[in-house]
């Protein structure tokens, strides 16, 4: 069994066996294989109630009894992925590596995922194992075998990683902190062209201790993280090595907790993944990769797992998962603790919002208007003109445009626009030359129109915007509709929803900091779910989330895991139901990471058959000049591709032109 470090805990979930006896566990092994047909559940009882240690000396009682080999009569008995899982336990970690490498670079292509994951994750001393023992297996060199399937940079940044040389002194030099990430920024940000090299030396050589004091350094020098400057430098398999060498750095646990989620998130499970990390962190972190997971994505390993998968070889996962974390009293406290730190994080990061589109520098607003009326007159419209126009202009010198159309030309630019654009182009266009209040309050209009509400448009934009952006939004719709927005909203809709609805259009948040005694009296509140009726907890929720400060909110959610070993959104989505719990659902997801939310938004319009082109126009158009940026970032970090590709790959034509030109570059 691995043993932890010195004085740290033991955070596998198969530990050794008490009362170990191998010649009787290879006897209740032959006797599960013998005559027709095998006792799979036997088998799989057994070898996970087992350490690794174990299962060696119960190989070689099997052998010495029966004079058979145990892994070749457990291929032969067993088929399938729970052959894959069972026979993977029965190998030393080494050997379990090995082996995995060795088909991942065997036959016709290479799973570079399946390299990755491994060069990326282990330590010097796992490395040297590995090789040692590929040697062994193999009777080959594992160096020149990667080296033969692999090439450019990322074949470079493997073989360093194969030499498990990294340095491993806790003890680290500030100097050479700062010059790492000035020699970074220079190799990568500063140069025309990437040096490859830098990367390379200082990621696959520094120590973990040291190279996240880098990171920490580079974001407050260079404004960005690490990560984004990787993705806007390399390139293909050598940028993934190096954002999973960096993932690993941060915390090897979230790695895996993260490689996880997305083997069995969507249609089909990555099964060779979830397999090869199940056995490979099963006696080393699986309790911290489990309470990383459910902190992370609010349900349990355990719950994806039993949705995911079937039989005899559900069962042996769940063996190796150990537990359901959300499972009444199974949630560690430790977790809680993991949560805190993270909110302890996200409350200390300030993260600088930057919008997408900026004002134009050399901006000539009659220039503009002359070259707008010259794409719209005569035969046809150039619509390229006024897509390059508009969508390289800030709202403030769109509203200078209008007014020097209307003083040359004597027209209005929106109705000569909606006369000559049509379907989305139209709509997208229209939105960005209008105020943004005005633009909000439209949509809201729009969502109350006519048979039947759409809850999604007034939820998105009443539990997204600042008290100045909802003041604003309440005088564009007086202005423009000649209706109070809270008689609009009191008319269309009703009981609780329109009660939330109608004090988060009062836009009067405390604007404060955090109260920290207050804060643990409001956790208290919303975490006492037994008092009271449904009626009153959302009463409770609404008082508190649609009245706090950002930065309370986040302290109260910080205190509520602390108290109740669950995130807030996890207990709003249990006890809560319908357009309430999604509007209180998409106030705590705004509060945690607004950019993230609005991420998750568009993922959601574009995903599947169909494009939901109402909510994609409505978040660019009115996110562009605040945080697209950052919203490009969270979209690339949690869906594995950029926002420019999803854009992309789900519209056309000049539609497309335009979101892309909001969208301002390819990550």
């Amino acid at each position: 069994m691995a043993k932890p470090a010195q004085g740290a805990k033991y955070r596998g979930s198969i530990r050794d066996f008490p009362d170990f006896n191998p010649s009787q566990d290879a006897e209740t092994l032959y006797n599960a294989m013998k005559g027709f047909g095998s006792d799979k559940e036997a088998i799989l009882e057994l070898i996970t109630s087992r350490s690794n240690r174990q299962r060696q000396e119960i190989c070689q009682n099997y052998k010495s009894l029966y004079g058979k080999d145990l892994i070749a009569d457990l291929k032969y008995e067993l088929t399938g992925k729970f052959e894959r899982l069972i026979v993977g336990l029965m190998r030393p970690p080494a050997y379990a590596d090995a082996k995995e490498i060795k088909d991942a670079i065997s036959g016709i292509g290479t799973d570079e995922k399946c390299l990755i994951e491994i060069l990326a994750s282990r330590n010097n001393e796992q490395i040297h194992q590995l090789v040692a023992a590929y040697k062994d297996a193999y009777e080959r060199d594992l160096e020149a075998d990667i080296t033969g399937d692999t090439s450019g940079h990322f074949r470079k940044m493997l073989v360093v990683l194969l030499q498990g040389t990294r340095e491993e002194d806790d003890v680290v030099s500030e100097d050479l902190v700062q010059q790492d990430v000035q020699d970074l920024y220079e190799a990568g940000e500063l140069k025309w062209g990437t040096d490859e090299a830098q990367f390379i030396y200082i990621l696959g050589n520094r120590s973990k201790q040291h190279l996240r004091l880098v990171f920490d350094e580079y974001l407050k020098t260079t404004g960005k993280p690490i990560e984004a400057s990787i993705r806007g430098e390399l390139s293909g398999d050598f940028e993934k090595l190096m954002l999973a060498v960096v993932k690993c750095i941060r915390s090897t646990a979230e790695y895996f907790a993260e490689r996880l989620f997305k083997a069995m998130k969507g249609l089909g499970t990555r099964d060779n993944t979830l397999i090869r990390i199940m056995v490979s962190r099963s006696e080393l972190d699986m309790l911290d990769i489990r309470e990383i997971f459910r902190t992370k994505y609010e349900k349990s390993l355990y719950s994806m797992i039993k949705n995911d998968t079937s039989g005899e070889y559900k069962k042996t996962l769940l063996k190796l998962c150990g537990g359901d974390d959300d499972a009444a009293g199974q949630f560690f406290p430790e977790a809680a603790q993991v949560a805190y730190q993270m909110w302890e994080l996200s409350a200390v990061a300030r993260v600088e919002l930057k919008g997408t589109v900026r004002p134009a520098g050399d901006f000539n607003p009659d220039a503009d208007a002359k070259a707008l009326r010259k794409a719209m007159k005569g035969l046809g419209t150039d619509e390229d003109t006024i897509i390059d126009i508009i969508a390289h202009r800030s709202n403030a010198q769109r509203q200078q445009i209008r007014q020097t159309f209307k003083s040359h030309f004597g027209r209005d630019l929106m109705a000569d626009l909606k006369s000559e654009l049509s379907g989305d182009l139209a709509r997208l266009i229209l939105g960005l030359m209008m105020p943004p209040a005005h633009y909000d309050a439209k949509q809201l209009k729009k969502a109350m129109e006519g048979a039947g509400t759409d809850e999604k448009a007034l939820i998105e934009i009443l539990a997204t915007r600042t008290n100045a952006e909802i003041q604003a939004i309440n005088k564009a719709y007086k202005e423009d509709y000649h209706k109070s927005l809270e008689d609009a909203l009191s008319s269309d809709t009703s009981g609780h929803f329109k009660r939330i609805l109608i004090s988060l259009a009062t836009g009067n948040r405390e604007e404060g900091g955090e109260d920290r005694e207050r804060a643990r009296e409001d956790a208290q509140e919303i975490a006492d779910t037994t008092s009271g009726d449904k009626s009153s907890l959302e009463t409770r929720f609404m008082m508190i989330l649609c009245t706090r400060s950002y930065p309370h909110l986040r302290r109260v959610f910080q205190e509520f895991v602390k108290m109740t070993n669950y995130d807030v959104e996890h207990t709003i989505k249990k006890e809560m139901s319908g357009d309430v719990r999604d509007v209180f659902v998409a106030i705590v997801q705004s509060v945690k990471n607004k950019p993230l939310f609005f991420a998750d938004k568009l993922y959601k319009s574009m995903k599947g058959a169909g494009t939901d082109e109402k909510t994609l126009t409505r978040i660019m158009v009115s996110r562009s000049e605040i945080d697209l940026l950052n919203i490009r970032r969270e979209f690339i970090e949690k869906y594995d591709k950029s926002l420019h590709q999803a854009i992309e790959g789900d519209t056309s034509g000049h539609f497309l032109k335009a979101l892309l030109a909001i969208c301002g570059g390819e990550d």
